[in-house]
């Protein structure tokens, strides 16, 4: 639960310092509301990088953890400074001015400052193409470092220092016309990107700024102790590695114009399945929005696709499957959509119990497309390789390896298209991205549902 947002002293007073956590038992931590950062996931439960990392360090170290969100970088820099939080946890960089009066922890995420542009305009190749343009970037980052120092060279160069909104509302504005550029982290866009079509990265600027999180000057040393001694832990084991793929891995998969066509579907096609997806989650438990994403991927939401292998329908399913999901017309939209849902259902209950989301569900979305048995097989080679059988980011990296005859000793399945499987499983993830920011969770009521007509 997160607590209300502390706020400063009216009257100029400084309010005690925070006690140590190693002494209360309590990590108090600031952030933001952000994809990377901290924001509640589809079962309801708070994610994002900053978040998990947060959460395994609290466990590892015995803390209960209580987040503060706050809604600008001066409001989380004046709260740090000031020993009201512990930690800063945000996904940003801060400008030097703010570096001088805080401490950074391990850097965790290379990233560059880009300069993005709509790409309905003229791409510009540099500053001096900017001179007169609407130019945007959040206040209180490394960006106005960058501005102030091309501006050493153009006196002409202008831009809005916003404060009140974050790198990922600046984006949405670029894309409507507000701005013709605004100035933000690599990383920032790159989670964004897929929800933006028409943004493109126009210049790089300046050197790499990793991402750290952030301490006051005179921290506890037995809390930087701990800190620098678990990111040297999560580096070494690879733990890392599977948060950044978690929320990064899949980024880069879609080219622009798939994007595109799946927003100009979801306009036009979306609404006459949605109530077919609603009912499959009832009937299945998974969100409606995943049991899109995948018929997207399968078939773009026509009932009536059908593959030169045979397998037919809005989820493509091959004539065995249908027939055991009691699929009798696998052109009829209704049962399509329901038997592919439970089909899926019946391979996520298959995952070892082990298995964390959301990779028991990127695992049961592979075997989906390849079999349950070519996934164990992945699983095997994994292990053999010594990476994390339990982890998708590493059992994507083995699957692509059973389509060679030199890597099928001792796989009990033999030959497949794996890397079709990893393909299959990135493009729906950000599919279900896009859903999950334009399209609502589905509560079911009382009310029954309105049920477009078989073979629609």
């Amino acid at each position: 639960m997160l607590v209300p947002v502390l706020l400063l002293v009216s009257d100029g007073g400084q309010r005690p310092s925070v006690v140590s956590p190693v002494h209360s038992g309590e990590l108090i931590v600031l952030t933001r509301n952000g994809a990377a950062c901290h924001f509640e996931d589809a079962s309801g439960q708070y994610s994002g990088l900053e978040t998990d990392m947060i959460n395994e360090f609290a466990r590892q170290y015995g803390y209960r953890v209580r987040w503060i969100e706050l809604n600008n970088v001066d409001q989380l820099v004046s709260q740090l400074v000031q020993q009201q939080a512990h930690i800063m946890a945000a996904d940003l960089d801060l400008s030097a001015a703010d570096q001088r009066v805080l401490r950074a922890g391990p850097a965790y995420l290379p990233q560059a400052q880009v300069m993005i542009y709509n790409t309905d305009s003229t791409q510009p190749k540099n500053f001096s193409d900017l001179l007169g343009k609407r130019l945007a970037v959040v206040a209180g980052t490394q960006h106005i470092d960058a501005l102030n120092s091309a501006r050493a060279h153009l006196p002409g160069l202008r831009w809005i220092a916003v404060s009140t909104a974050w790198e990922e509302q600046l984006l949405d504005s670029l894309s409507h016309g507000e701005f013709d550029a605004v100035l933000v982290d690599s990383a920032s866009f790159a989670l964004a990107r897929h929800l933006y079509p028409n943004l493109d990265i126009a210049f790089t600027v300046g050197e790499e700024a990793p991402l750290a999180w952030q301490f006051p000057k005179n921290t506890s040393p037995i809390l930087w102790s701990q800190v620098q001694q678990f990111f040297k832990t999560i580096e070494q084991n690879g733990e890392l590695d599977r948060w950044v793929e978690r929320y990064y891995g899949y980024v880069d998969q879609l080219e622009d114009t798939d994007i595109s066509g799946f927003l100009e579907r979801m306009r036009t096609t979306l609404p006459k399945f949605r109530p077919i997806f609603y009912h499959a989650q009832i009937a299945s438990g998974i969100d409606w929005r995943l049991l899109a994403a995948i018929s997207y991927q399968e078939s773009h939401w026509d009932p009536y696709a059908t593959s030169p292998t045979g397998v037919r329908g809005m989820m493509m399913m091959t004539t065995d499957t249908a027939d055991k999901m009691g699929v009798t017309d696998r052109l009829d939209a209704k049962q399509s959509i329901l038997g592919g849902a439970m089909y899926l259902s019946e391979l996520m209950a298959l995952q070892p119990v082990r298995l964390e989301d959301p990779d028991r569900v990127w695992m049961a979305l592979a075997a989906y497309n390849q079999g349950q048995g070519h996934v164990e097989d992945a699983r095997v080679l994994a292990q053999h390789r010594h990476l994390n059988a339990d982890a998708w980011c590493d059992v994507k990296q083995t699957l692509p390896l059973l389509s060679g005859n030199l890597h099928l000793y001792g796989v009990k399945h033999g030959y497949c298209r794996g890397g079709e499987a990893v393909i299959f499983v990135e493009s729906i993830r950000t599919y279900y991205d896009i859903l999950k920011k334009y399209e609502k969770p589905y509560t079911p009521s009382l009310e029954p549902l309105d049920l477009p007509g078989s073979g629609n």
